[in-house]
């Protein structure tokens, strides 16, 4: 990692050699299959080894979509509202007539959609009641350090009593302790001010050295803030706003989720089998956890408001008919909520963490007909994500605005105090492979980056292979790709952005809110387990 003050004029470029990420990323660019910077390039969105089920698969198509259930609030006072969500392992039907055991928020998969209003705050009370320590993260929150789930900040089941991550080794580094983390037994209440703008948000676990297992077996649910000002756009709503959280998944001949931990039981030895270093990728595409659903809609406008909550899997999405037309995916909003107009897509690229908040109008389809949701870099069963059947006309007064938000931040890079480079490559911890920033390794008793509460800064990242990397805390803007201009998908404020590999990219932020401590990291969530975070302070 590297600083310098910010001055007037163009800020130092990157060499061709920090942006082809050549050196420490090639032991397990070659030992996870993924070649050289060059090969890259030809799939620049393929990043890890792909699980395949054991078991027979179901068609696509057949299975309706699922909507998460709403939590109703366990009590309000004071202007503010109370959840609980019990975590705990349960059978689920994921695949039609076969039986998963999941660990889950509230017993579904996905866990419940939290809805929220922009300003009034919230309390979630997370009991854990599964077999392993475990960390809730609000993805996207403007919120405290101390409820934004911090990986050592661990809840603790009744009964535990082993070493903990952040109190024993993580990352294979030897006996690499958090003198900061706060433990709590069995309960802890996260509190969210919801002093943000109104956007879709996720929350997923967060343990150190095991977030990529836990989501993957299930712990991850919506958060939907909301105002006045967006519900009076006139933007479609009720029946016809759609929730969609894509994720793939494999399963094994029994039917349960197979993920090649080193540990299966997730309680002391971190890590993914050798093969699936660079990242974890299934066979299987659930949507709201669902395979390859349909989903019955009105030939009317949609609002699909879309996560990828996928481990490691990136996705190029495209609407089409079944005589091959396609669909406009109109944009209307970002990780961080509205943008400042719709913006026109025919693809549309999403990493893993990102979400898209998009307007899909299906009054041009006959009745009866099928849109399919694509994945241009899938292949084979992950090329389908899901479709829409037009099941009758219908009425629509709905519309999408030529302006849609006029409160995004104007931050100029003339305001910047600061220009950081950092580095996100591959390379060798104590004892293995891993992931870096700037040539380190996560240590939570290091401090890497202080900012002062209210700094503008520029951040100027470069990448070996694919790292969608996320800051917590704040939203940013992308500035520029490799010195040119931002992509159309770029648009608006975000709080994960896709670095390819080779690529330079730089964004600017203003560190507000909150004092603390904060993270950085890359969201492919393998990456993340092998030290691929870094420590934010806020003062």
């Amino acid at each position: 990692m590297r600083e310098h003050d910010a001055a007037p004029g163009r800020p130092r470029g990157v060499t061709r050699r920090q942006a082809l990420g050549i050196g420490g990323a090639l032991g397990i660019m070659a030992a996870t299959g993924l070649g050289t910077s060059a090969a890259l390039a030809r799939r620049p969105s393929v990043t890890g080894a792909e699980l395949r089920s054991e078991l027979p698969l179901p068609p696509p198509f057949r299975v309706p979509l699922p909507i998460p259930a709403v939590l109703a609030p366990a009590g309000t006072s004071g202007g503010a509202d109370r959840y609980e969500i019990v975590q705990r392992e349960t059978t689920l039907e994921i695949l039609p007539g076969v039986r998963t055991r999941a660990w889950t928020y509230g017993g579904t998969l996905p866990g419940p959609t939290i809805e929220a209003r922009r300003g009034r705050p919230i309390t979630v009370t997370h009991r854990n009641d599964l077999p392993v320590p475990t960390v809730v993260h609000l993805h996207g929150g403007r919120t405290p350090a101390d409820s934004d789930g911090y990986p050592t900040d661990l809840v603790l089941p009744e009964g535990w009593t082993e070493p903990t991550m952040g109190h024993g080794s993580g990352h294979g580094m030897g006996n690499m302790r958090d003198p900061h983390a706060v433990l709590s037994r069995r309960t802890r209440d996260y509190t969210f001010p919801m002093d943000q703008r109104p956007t879709l948000l996720w929350y997923h676990d967060h343990r150190m050295d095991f977030t990529a297992p836990a989501i993957w077996r299930g712990l991850a649910g919506l958060q939907i803030v909301r105002d006045d000002a967006e519900e009076a756009l006139g933007l479609p709503s009720g029946s016809r706003e759609l929730p969609l959280m894509i994720a793939d998944r494999a399963f094994t001949a029994e039917g349960e989720l197979a993920y090649p931990a080193l540990d299966p039981t997730l309680r002391e030895r971190p890590g993914v089998l050798e093969p699936y270093l660079a990242g974890v990728l299934g066979d299987v595409i659930l949507v709201n956890g669902a395979p390859w659903p349909v989903h019955e809609v009105d030939a009317a406008r949609h609002r699909l408001r879309i996560l990828n909550a996928s481990n490691a899997r990136h996705y190029e999405l495209e609407a089409v008919l079944d005589d091959g037309r396609r669909l406009d995916l109109v944009q209307i909003g970002a990780d961080q909520g509205l943008l400042a107009a719709p913006v026109v897509h025919r693809l549309l690229p999403i990493a893993p963490a990102e979400r898209y908040d998009v307007v899909v109008d299906f009054s041009a389809v006959p009745v009866g007909g099928l849109v399919r949701i694509v994945n241009r870099l899938g292949s084979g069963r992950t090329r389908d994500v899901m479709a829409f059947r037009v099941a009758r006309a219908a009425a629509d007064d709905s519309r999408v605005p030529r302006v849609l938000s006029a409160d995004l931040p104007g931050w100029r890079r003339a305001d910047a105090v600061r220009v950081r480079d950092f580095s996100f490559r591959a390379g060798q911890l104590d004892h293995g492979r891993g992931w870096l920033i700037g040539g380190l390794p996560f240590d939570p008793a290091r401090s890497d980056v202080t900012v002062g509460l209210g700094d503008v800064e520029v951040w100027r990242m470069v990448a070996d292979v694919h790292h969608p990397v996320h800051l917590h805390l704040v939203g940013f803007r992308v500035l520029s790709r490799n010195g040119r201009p931002p992509l159309p998908h770029d648009a608006g404020l975000k709080d994960t952005v896709s670095l390819r590999p080779g690529e330079a990219v730089e964004i600017i932020t203003r560190f507000d809110g909150y004092r603390g401590r904060f993270l950085f990291h890359c969201h492919n969530a393998e990456h993340e387990d092998m030290a691929m975070m870094a420590n934010l302070q806020v003062v």
